[in-house]
């Protein structure tokens, strides 16, 4: 009797039969990548930095008594001039390290479970899923270490370096959300303040996952508060209005201002009405440009 209640309750309530895993937290990989990550980045630093204060600030600056000698003796100016050489050398040799570390990492990930388009369910256990997450929680501190320091157009040279990314000569990130894997960007792109380009994306709570590259062709350019999703190609020459976004696998053309969400083609009307522009202010812009190249011209020669 209570096997025929549970059958008709499951008929009833056809989430009942959907099967559900809870997520392998891996702490075995975790925990490790990111003490080795975190502790490996700044040893070598705190190294340079204790050296140079022992054998060349103390006894050069810190212990000199005289005031008058920290700026006349040569060695006293030196030791003073040379401190904040020395600090950004080993705030550089820190994210250097944590770029190295990461890219072994993903390296070995990437040796076992390649990435790869396609969907990665969440109720089926596979090693798909496990390096999915594993790569997720490896990339976060590497990137937030390279945007939010004082040298944030370094994040480009780190996305490249540890092949999470493939991003082309020219192409200027402003701070993002996501955008940290499996994402290849062309030549003289802008990528704009919070524009969300994700090449993951979860269908629902307990849903399965989206997971395809992003191809971003050259001369792309987008604005705030824009979203790419995965597996969408924008082609070259294509730009970007503020509040756009393009749903999972779009392909454009390029070529064209896009607008909305989802995106569509702008013409030329509508983007003078959007920007408030005139005829005779293209006019006047085109003169303007006809002048800075006569102008570069004589110049070059």
């Amino acid at each position: 009797m209570a096997e025929l209640i549970k059958t008709n309750a499951e008929k009833k309530d056809p989430s009942n039969n959907i099967l559900k895993e809870e997520i392998n937290l891996q702490l075995h990989w975790y925990l490790p990548a990111f003490f080795v990550i975190y502790f490996a980045s700044f040893l070598i630093p705190a190294i340079i930095i204790m050296m140079f204060i022992i054998l060349f600030y103390l006894p050069f600056f810190l212990e000199v008594r005289n005031f008058i000698t920290l700026f006349t003796d040569l060695p006293s100016l030196i030791a003073s001039l040379t401190l904040p050489i020395i600090i950004i050398i080993c705030y550089l040799s820190h994210l250097f390290v944590v770029a190295f570390i990461t890219r072994w990492f993903w390296g070995i990930s990437e040796r076992r479970s390649p990435s790869k388009s396609g969907i990665i369910p969440r109720n089926i256990p596979s090693k798909t899923l496990n390096y999915y997450h594993f790569r997720s929680f490896l990339i976060k501190y590497p990137k937030n270490a390279f945007s939010r320091g004082p040298f944030p157009w370094l994040v480009k040279w780190m996305f490249n370096f540890t092949h999470t990314n493939k991003i082309g000569k020219g192409t200027v990130i402003e701070e993002q959300i996501a955008g940290d894997r499996f994402v290849s960007i062309g030549e003289n792109c802008y990528i704009g303040t919070n524009a969300a380009i994700s090449s993951h994306a979860v269908d629902g709570i307990f849903g399965n996952i989206s997971f395809a590259e992003i191809k971003i062709g050259n001369n792309f350019t987008t604005a705030a508060f824009n979203c790419v999703a995965p597996g969408v190609d924008t082609g070259d020459n294509s730009w970007w209005l503020p509040m756009t976004g393009a749903t999972k696998y779009n392909i454009l053309k390029g070529n064209n201002f896009y607008l909305g969400t989802p995106l569509r083609k702008i013409f030329k009307r509508k983007v003078m009405d959007y920007l408030q522009v005139t005829e005779a202010d293209l006019k006047r812009a085109e003169e303007l440009n006809k002048i800075l190249e006569s102008s570069k011209n004589n110049k070059k020669k």
